[in-house]
């Protein structure tokens, strides 16, 4: 049974841009990309890193020498051996995951100030060896004699070498047997969504990024820098030069013969880090801090793997019931774009009757998103979805467009692999007029 909780700030945060990945590993690897986050946010931040109480961090792929990648961080980032860092997984909510527990354990009087976020290298992902080629090399290393190794070494076949890419096992839902594609397939099916609709919603995804990093609309961005001078100053999925000619030529992915989700309309594989600091009230008054907005609730919700998408519908459901809130009371939204079927799907679901009350169990439809409120400044199809930082950067955009346009109330929501969904609800005060 829920108490009644302490308020929770989110003091200020940052993120790295969002790099595409190119076939080779990137730059970065995970630690690094949120080591870079976090140093330029605490920089500016008036309080040591060592008087943070934890660091918590969302990581879906972290490398080989980043177990417990939070602690990592958290040591690199001079928060002193004293500062627990632990590391949390929900697949594409896994950023977000990281601030609700920071949330929870401030509102319950556990923590007072606390680093959280999310990070992902992607281009990262380990190439892994077979079980055939795991039990080769188990049997060499236990060959007593030369004349023992030969034999084994005449067993080996070329099929042993064949790798297991991680990164596509982890982008397929092994309890269906889909990949996270194919559900999008699915929705779009069900929904009767076009092609045409979803490369139109991700041609707008693209002009809407070009526009905010013309008008510097990304402040929360932090320019990062390689051992080699380069800088990274911006999202790298942007494609400008795009337009609905071009991305109607693109073959469809998952279903080759009759599908509608190509590579245009989908979140594009991407590196990138978002690290945020929660304080409580009073950390707020103790150190002289800012507040971004104030965490009113956050929600979790199970739905059908194989339509893993709607997975926001349910869960921004919950938190509009268990809040007494309307469509209508949320100023602004942000709705990770892991495919633009699903987005698309999201929007119908809450506005079907049907759907509402056989699915959510309510007297009546939702409704729908004014357009000119979700998404403002593109999301994963135009910028990316690294998927272990995703949750934690539509929370903190959310809450710079809160800022930006003196509104008072958000929701930032998302799918997650496995059939899930996710919700936050943020709230700010508005500046007097």
């Amino acid at each position: 049974m829920e108490t009644t909780k302490r308020n929770v700030y989110i003091v200020d945060g940052g993120r790295t841009p969002f790099l595409k990945a190119a076939g080779r590993p990137g730059p970065f690897a995970a630690s690094d990309l949120a080591f870079l986050a976090g140093r330029a946010l605490l920089a500016r931040l008036p309080f040591l890193p060592t008087e943070l109480d934890e660091v918590i961090l969302g990581c879906m792929i972290p490398g080989p020498d980043e177990a417990n990648i939070a602690r990592i961080v958290a040591l690199r980032l001079g928060c002193g051996k004293k500062v627990p860092a632990w590391t949390v997984q929900r697949n594409c909510a896994s950023g977000m995951q990281a601030l609700d527990c920071a949330w929870w354990n401030i509102a319950a009087g556990r923590s007072e100030l606390v680093l959280a976020g999310g990070t992902e290298a992607m281009s990262h992902a380990p190439l892994l060896l077979g079980p055939a080629m795991v039990n080769w090399l188990a049997d060499w290393a236990a060959a007593m004699d030369w004349k023992a190794r030969v034999k084994i070494l005449l067993s080996l076949r070329p099929g042993h070498l064949k790798p297991v890419i991680a990164l596509l096992r982890g982008l397929t839902d092994p309890t269906v047997g889909l990949s996270m594609g194919q559900t999008a397939e699915i929705l779009a099916h069900r929904f009767q969504i076009s092609r045409e609709a979803m490369d139109s919603y991700s041609l707008e995804s693209h002009r809407r990024l070009a526009e905010a990093q013309d008008k510097g609309r990304l402040a929360e961005i932090e320019t990062i820098y390689d051992g080699k001078g380069n800088f990274f100053d911006r999202d790298e999925g942007l494609r400008r030069e795009t337009d609905m000619g071009k991305l109607a030529r693109l073959k469809p992915v998952f279903d080759r013969g009759v599908g509608k989700v190509t590579a245009g309309n989908s979140a594009q594989v991407t590196d990138g880090a978002a690290m945020l600091v929660l304080a409580s009230e009073d950390a707020v008054r103790k150190y002289g801090l800012p507040a971004l907005g104030r965490i009113v609730d956050c929600r979790w919700a199970g739905v059908d793997p194989s339509q893993m998408g709607l997975g926001p519908v349910h869960a921004a459901a919950s938190i509009l019931r268990k809040n007494g809130t309307r469509m209508e009371d949320i100023d602004f939204w942000e709705i990770n774009e892991a495919f633009a079927a699903q987005i698309l799907a999201c929007l119908e679901a809450w506005k079907d009757e049907a759907y509402c009350r056989e699915e959510l169990g309510l007297d009546r439809a939702l409704g729908g998103i004014d357009p000119a409120r979700l998404n403002v400044d593109g999301g994963g199809i135009s910028l990316g979805h690294p998927v272990g930082a995703s949750g934690a950067r539509i929370v903190l955009h959310l809450l710079h467009v809160l800022k930006r346009e003196n509104a008072a109330r958000g929701v930032a929501t998302l799918c997650i692999g496995g059939g899930q969904g996710g919700a936050m609800l943020v709230e700010r005060e508005k500046s007097a007029a």
